[in-house]
């Protein structure tokens, strides 16, 4: 049960941080924003040159070839959760996620074409 929490959490964690990048690239010409604490966590990836909605989707890519790494990538990206958490909600070893970890970024890298965090 706490795992499909930890994945709902996480998952709409991501969700909410896409809608709001895509209706904050829709004003982007609209003169003055008033700025919610949203824009700061989306701060965070654009300082890490990484524009969510592309990320988002390389993600949904992802899903449906490789779901379990996928699901590793919204729990530590998106939830928080370190390495031995997301072992636990998933019912794997530490050693399985850090693998995963490791495929999904390069994966996720090579679709985004960056170095990728």
């Amino acid at each position: 049960m706490i795992c499909y929490l930890f994945a709902a959490a996480s998952r709409t964690m991501r969700q909410v941080l896409v809608d709001h990048a895509r209706r904050r690239r829709a004003r982007k010409r609209d003169g003055d924003r008033i700025r919610v604490p949203l824009d700061r966590a989306l701060a965070g990836f654009e300082e890490r040159g990484l524009d969510v909605i592309a990320l988002h989707e390389a993600l949904e890519r992802l899903t449906q070839e490789h779901p379990r790494q996928a699901q590793v990538v919204d729990l530590r990206y998106f939830g928080g959760l370190s390495v031995p958490e997301v072992a636990a909600t998933l019912g794997v070893s530490d050693t399985t996620v850090e693998a995963d970890w490791q495929f999904a970024r390069a994966w996720l890298r090579g679709r985004l074409g960056g170095s990728g965090q």
